[in-house]
C-alpha cells in the first residue's frame, strides 16, 4: 500500500473524525482533509509536477505541513523532509542533492527561502503554507480554482515514497530511500506491537520530520487524531494530554527529563495514555523508573534509525513492568527484543553472528530496511554485509532472553536531544578559527540532552580564545542543534604514534564512570 492509501482507509472508516487539532482549535475531519489533498494534488499537477518527482516541506509542526504532505503523496510525489532546525546551508544541500523540484514552506522561514531560491535552481515552484509571500501564493490561493479528484497512480511496492536525510562523516547528509514497502512494513510492525483499542489520539509535539511523523502516519489508517504542537512547551503539553485524552505520545528522553523536572508534572491526569514512546537516544534507568511512576505503566521503547525506521526492536509497557516486578531492572537499559518482521543480530567485523553476551555491531535485515542511499552506491555497499544484513553502526550485545543492549557507537555520531550529530562537520568549522591548532568534538553524558556536544580544543602556541567565540562561530555556520554546549581547552590533545587524535582517550575522560558509552 502507498502512504496515501492508509490515509484513505482512515477517511473511509472515520470520515467525520478529526484528522488534526491545531493550537488555535482548528479541527478538520478526515473527509475534509481528503478533499483538500485532492485539490492540492490537482494544483501541483497544473504547474507541471509529475508522478515520482521530489517535493520538500520546510515548516515547523503546522496544519499546512500535514495538508501539503497528504497533497504531495496524492500527487504521486516523493517527500523530502527538511529539519526546521538545520542551518540553511545544510537544507540547501539536501534540496539540491535530493533533486527537490517543489517546496512548501511556512512564512517563518521566509528569509531562508530567499537563500534557497538563489542556491537551489532545481526548485520550480514555491508555495507558502500560511500566507502570500512576495510572488509565492498561499496554500489556499494555490488550490483556489482546483476541484475534483486525482486519478490514482500505480501501487508499486518498490516505488520510492521518501528521501530522508542522515548526516555524513564528511558533513554532507545522505539521502535515505524509503519505498512503499518500507512504509508498509513500518505500519505492520506498529500495529502488531502497539495494538490499538480504539481510534487513537496522538500528540505530535516532536518534529513531524522525525519519529513523531512516523507515529502520525502509521496510525492514519485507524482514524488517528493528531493534536499538533510546535515543540515541547510546558505546561501546555501536559495540559493537552489531559484535555484531549491523548493515547499516544512520542518524545526523546531529553524532553521527558524536562517534563519530569517540571514542578506541576504530577498535577495532571495521564490516565488516557496507552503508549508513551521514547526513542532516538538511550534513557537513564532512574529517569525511566520515575517516568513509570508519574505517567503509569505506559512507557514504550523502540529502536531504529532512518535506514531502518523506528521499530527494529520493541520494549512494551508490560515488559517494563515485568522487569521491575521480577527484579530484572537491568533490562530497563535495553532497547527491547527484535520486532516481528525485523531480525536483529550482533555481528563481528568478519560478519560472524555472535552468541549472547558478546559485543559487536548491531545488524538488521528485512523489508524495514531502506532501498539504499540516493545517488550513493558506495555508501550503500559500506553498510550492507555480503549476505544482506544492514550495519547500524551501533555496538551492542544480546542477552539470553533476546533483549538488545546498545553500549557504544562504532562511528563518532552523537545523539543529542534525539538528533543525530556528526562531529566531523563541527570540527571542520572550528578548525577555521585562526587560533585553533586542533580539536575533537565528542558527546559527553548529560542528564538533559542524553549526550551534550562538547568541543575539546588545542590552541596554537601563544593564542588566546574565549569559549563564546567558538560557540558563536558554530551557531552561525551550523545552527543551534550542532553548536557545542561546552568548550574545553586542553594544552595538548592525546595522539597516536602516527599523530592521529585519539578520540577514544578523550571520550574515556568523560565517560569512565558511566558504565556505558552512549
Amino acid at each position: 500500500m502507498r502512504v496515501i492509501d492508509f490515509f484513505d482507509r482512515g477517511a473511509l472508516l472515520y470520515p467525520k473524525r478529526a484528522f488534526m487539532v491545531s493550537e488555535n482549535g482548528y479541527e478538520p475531519t478526515y473527509r475534509e482533509k481528503q478533499i483538500k489533498s485532492h485539490r492540492i494534488a490537482l494544483a501541483m499537477h497544473s504547474v507541471g509536477f509529475e508522478y515520482k518527482q521530489n517535493a520538500a516541506i520546510y515548516s515547523p509542526n503546522h496544519p499546512g505541513a500535514f495538508e501539503s504532505l497528504l497533497g504531495l503523496y496524492r500527487a504521486g510525489g516523493v517527500w523530502v523532509p527538511l529539519n526546521a532546525r538545520n542551518a540553511i546551508k545544510e537544507n540547501c544541500f539536501i534540496l539540491n542533492h535530493n533533486d527537490a523540484e517543489f517546496l512548501f514552506y511556512h512564512s517563518s522561514f521566509e528569509e531562508n527561502v530567499q537563500v534557497i531560491k538563489n542556491e537551489c535552481p532545481g526548485i520550480k515552484n514555491f508555495v507558502c503554507l500560511d500566507k502570500v509571500v512576495s510572488d509565492d501564493p498561499s496554500l489556499d490561493d494555490f488550490i483556489f480554482n482546483h476541484h475534483g479528484e486525482v486519478e490514482p497512480y500505480p501501487d508499486d511496492p518498490s516505488d520510492i515514497c521518501g528521501i530522508f536525510s542522515s548526516g555524513g562523516t564528511t558533513g554532507q547528509p545522505k539521502g535515505i530511500l524509503w519505498t512503499n514497502d518500507v512504509f508498509e512494513t513500518l505500519v505492520s510492525e506498529w500495529m502488531v506491537h502497539l495494538p490499538l483499542k480504539k481510534p487513537p489520539v496522538h500528540l505530535c509535539a516532536a518534529p513531524m520530520t522525525h519519529a513523531a511523523g512516523c507515529v502520525a502516519l502509521s496510525m492514519m489508517g485507524y482514524g488517528a487524531t493528531n493534536v499538533i504542537m510546535n515543540g515541547v512547551e510546558l505546561p501546555g503539553l501536559m495540559e493537552k494530554i489531559e484535555t484531549y485524552d491523548v493515547t499516544h505520545l512520542f518524545l526523546p528522553p531529553t524532553a521527558i527529563y524536562i517534563m519530569l523536572a517540571h514542578p506541576d508534572v504530577r498535577n495532571y491526569d495521564y490516565s488516557s495514555l496507552e503508549y508513551f514512546i521514547y526513542a532516538a537516544a538511550p534513557m537513564s534507568v532512574e529517569k525511566l523508573r520515575e517516568a513509570i511512576d508519574v505517567f503509569g505503566p505506559v512507557m514504550t521503547q523502540t529502536y531504529g534509525q532512518a535506514e531502518a525506521p523506528m521499530i527494529c526492536t520493541f520494549f512494551s509497557p508490560e515488559d517494563h513492568i515485568e522487569a521491575l516486578e521480577t527484579n530484572k531492572v537491568h533490562r530497563l537499559s535495553s532497547c527491547g527484543q527484535p520486532s516481528i518482521l525485523t531480525p536483529v543480530e550482533i555481528m563481528d567485523d568478519d560478519e560472524k553472528i555472535l552468541p549472547p553476551g558478546e559485543s559487536g555491531e548491531i545488524v538488521v535485515r528485512g523489508r524495514l530496511v531502506m532501498a539504499g542511499y540516493y545517488k550513493n552506491k558506495e555508501a550503500t555497499e559500506e553498510v550492507t554485509t555480503s549476505n544482506g544484513w544492514h550495519r547500524t553502526g551501533d555496538i551492542g550485545h544480546k542477552d539470553e532472553d533476546g533483549y538488545i543492549y546498545i553500549v557504544d557507537r562504532k562511528k563518532d555520531m552523537i545523539i543529542s536531544g534525539g538528533f543525530n550529530i556528526y562531529p566531523s562537520e563541527i570540527e571542520q568549522v572550528i578548525w577555521t578559527h585562526p587560533s585553533v591548532q586542533d580539536c575533537a568534538v565528542i558527546g559527553i553524558p548529560d542528564d538533559k540532552w542524553g549526550e551534550a556536544v562538547t568541543a575539546v580544543i588545542e590552541l596554537k602556541s601563544g593564542s588566546d580564545l574565549e569559549e563564546s567565540e567558538i560557540i558563536e562561530l558554530c551557531r552561525e555556520e551550523l545552527g543551534g542543534v550542532k553548536t557545542p554546549k561546552t568548550i574545553e581547552f586542553w594544552d595538548e590533545l592525546p595522539r597516536s604514534a602516527v599523530g592521529k587524535v585519539r578520540k577514544k582517550d578523550i571520550r574515556d575522560h568523560f565517560w569512565k564512570d558511566q558504565g556505558r558509552r552512549i
